[in-house]
């Protein structure tokens, strides 16, 4: 035994000791994901959007729970934006049936505070495709006083406020400089994020190809990170639910720009905007809300969380994420209310992917 060893010995000094195990090559490594740091979604009340009739907190939340408890008791979402507010109806002070001085009757300071009290930020919406008109009529009367009127709005029952003008055709870009300078004159850009009411943001298409002078103006002017005026830009759903694939290829059309347009629509900045998927739509219920598992939102989240800038920004990943549309988006589809409520979908979404609630101080580059 004591020779064995000995020419083990031997043979093992001849060999040279054994070798480390190889490290992988850099690029086998995994990067870090970015945190997502907006979970939203739009709100349409139970009227297709009009908000028109006040509703008690415990019938609301009869229809809507799933928003502030994803099951565990922690909310869905870390935002809900109430929409639509008519523009010229704000612009008007109209109080009729169905608005209280230019405020959706539905849009109440209990139905606010219903969301808040959780940590879940409440942002209005003003215009929406069906008030395109109503926008451009707004703005041609007076669009710094349409955004001082934003801005009391905002003041008032403590929300920010979302710019969805959605003009595809010569939108009044001059107009709608004067509505943000009149909020911003009211309500300054804050980067920290502490007040609620300097949440000003925009909304602008799926892709670069539609809404492309509204883009432009945003993109160069409004959304950057030199100088930002705007928080951040929500990219819109398309006509239908996207593959993970279309998604990702709309969404990097605003990361890339469009250097060929006249005038060119320069790069954004990944921490300047989010995606929009559907959680209704039409007749379908979808993965979205019920299966995370099998949702567009699961497979495009690893894009979302580290796609790279491309001319502007200077960090990885786009901001998280917003669906359309709790509860009641349209008369003849389907929605959100039981018993297709979303614990399943961005209940579960919201678990995996870590959202943070309350929303924390956004990224700046």
């Amino acid at each position: 035994m004591r020779r064995l060893a000995l020419l083990l010995a031997v043979l093992i000094g001849l060999a040279g000791p054994l070798p480390a195990a190889a490290a992988p090559p850099p690029a086998q490594l995994a990067a870090a994901a970015t945190p997502i740091q907006i979970y939203g979604a739009w709100h349409c009340s139970n009227d297709a959007c009009l908000w028109a009739t006040p509703r008690s907190v415990a019938e609301f939340d009869s229809q809507n729970h799933w928003l502030v408890d994803r099951g565990d008791g922690r909310p869905s979402v870390n935002l809900v934006v109430l929409s639509f507010v008519n523009p010229l109806k704000l612009l008007n002070q109209t109080t009729d049936a169905a608005t209280l001085n230019g405020v959706p009757r539905g849009m109440t300071q209990e139905i606010v505070n219903h969301f808040t009290s959780r940590g879940i930020r409440v942002m209005f919406s003003i215009g929406g495709i069906t008030y395109t008109d109503d926008w451009d009529a707004a703005l041609a009367a007076n669009g710094a006083l349409l955004g001082q009127r934003a801005a009391a709005v905002a003041t008032q029952f403590g929300v920010g406020i979302e710019i969805d003008y959605e003009q595809n055709s010569s939108p009044n870009v001059a107009a709608l400089q004067n509505f943000i300078t009149a909020y911003r004159a009211v309500h300054p850009y804050d980067a920290s994020g502490a007040n609620p009411r300097a949440r000003l943001t925009i909304d602008v298409a799926a892709g670069d190809r539609w809404l492309i002078a509204l883009n432009q103006k945003a993109t160069a002017d409004w959304l950057r990170t030199d100088n930002p005026v705007l928080d951040w830009a929500n990219a819109m759903v398309p006509a239908r639910q996207p593959s993970a694939s279309t998604a990702q290829a709309n969404w990097q059309e605003h990361i890339d720009g469009k250097p060929q347009y006249n005038p060119p629509v320069p790069p954004l900045a990944p921490a300047k905007f989010t995606g929009g998927l559907y959680i209704a739509e039409g007749s379908k219920v979808r993965p979205e809300c019920t299966n995370y598992a099998n949702s567009v939102q699961k497979a495009t989240a690893p894009y979302v969380q580290s796609v790279a800038p491309n001319g502007a920004g200077t960090t990885a990943g786009m901001l998280g994420f917003m669906f359309w549309a709790a509860e009641k988006p349209s008369t003849r589809g389907i929605g959100t209310a039981p018993p297709n409520t979303c614990e399943g979908g961005m209940g579960v979404g919201a678990t995996s992917l870590n959202i943070p609630v309350p929303m924390l101080a956004l990224r700046q580059s």
